[in-house]
């Protein structure tokens, strides 16, 4: 497993230098619009899934190169907060760095104190919040069995009122499963208590683990928004692209750079252009190398087609 990757573009964070802790699909739930598929371990045991040794020197060597990151974000594969060495690692990188760290996480270990401590040294986390309700929990995000949501917004809720840095909440909107507007006013009264600087909507752009798991259409996601209130930002569809980060000598690791991208989520080829700068008429040769390899598939999801890791 590569543990550092990137940097890529992302729609939230800019250009962001991700640190991947725990291997694929190790998580605490089981979403059913995951991109990444079904989670194939579901747990809540913490322990050092990856080795720290390495992950620092490589974090350094990418920002040694000096390409453009906006932030150093731990997510990825699965849940990172599982991992126990995530707090170090925050650590040792704000002392090598001034780039600011984000926690892209499911917050549903943030009921645990040594979890809300290890996150501590981040300056910004990002948590989900999907449903408050737990009939609708367990159809959308299926947890572990020792998971349930009143013990998830009580954790969420001790975390946010103690940390100092800045909380981004997500809520991510499946079609006719967590998108009615009564269960949209709880999670905004919930919300509203909570000191976060944002709320984002979102809802499935890429291939889900589940068919089932349909988009909200932009114009009800706007609508929606508006029951948060004024904090309430919609998650664009797509990256926007604002400078090449993979420069020409590089361009021999083309190939292995393209395949890096597609096992870390399904990817559109506008994804993969943006990400590494190049033209879509040379990405698809790349892509038509892998695939006739069979190392990629490609899937139509909303008109658009992905290309993703064959398992």
């Amino acid at each position: 497993m590569k543990e550092v990757f990137g940097p890529v573009p992302s729609r939230r964070l800019g250009f962001s230098l991700g640190v991947d802790l725990v291997p694929f699909k190790t998580c605490t739930l089981d979403c059913v619009y995951c991109q990444l598929g079904r989670t194939t371990y579901k747990t809540l045991k913490r322990q050092e899934y990856a080795p720290m040794e390495g992950i620092l020197p490589e974090v350094e060597k990418v920002l040694n190169k000096g390409k453009r990151v906006d932030y150093i974000t731990f997510s990825g594969s699965g849940e990172p907060t599982l991992h126990s060495g995530i707090g170090k690692m925050i650590s040792k990188i704000k002392r090598i760095s001034s780039i600011p760290v984000a926690v892209i996480t499911n917050g549903t270990l943030l009921n645990q104190g040594q979890v809300q401590e290890d996150l501590w040294a981040a300056d910004l986390v990002i948590p989900s919040l999907d449903a408050v309700d737990e009939r609708i929990f367990q159809r959308i995000n299926r947890p572990h069995a020792s998971l349930n949501t009143k013990m998830i917004i009580r954790g969420l809720d001790d975390f946010a009122g103690k940390f100092p840095g800045k909380i981004w909440l997500e809520v991510m909107l499946v079609r006719g499963l967590n998108d009615s507007k009564e269960h949209i006013q709880k999670i905004a009264n919930i919300m509203g208590r909570l000191p976060v600087e944002k709320v984002q909507l979102n809802t499935p752009h890429r291939p889900p683990a589940e068919d089932f798991a349909r988009a909200v259409s932009s114009l009800d996601l706007r609508r929606q928004g508006r029951i948060f209130g004024g904090n309430c930002e919609i998650i664009p569809d797509l990256a926007p692209a604002r400078e090449k980060i993979l420069p020409n000598e590089e361009a021999k690791n083309m190939a292995e750079a393209i395949l890096s991208l597609i096992r870390r989520r399904p990817v559109s080829l506008d994804d993969i252009s943006l990400a590494l700068g190049r033209s879509r008429n040379e990405i698809l040769k790349y892509l038509e190398f892998w695939s006739t390899r069979g190392k990629i598939k490609s899937r139509v999801y909303q008109r658009k087609r992905y290309y993703q890791k064959r398992d």
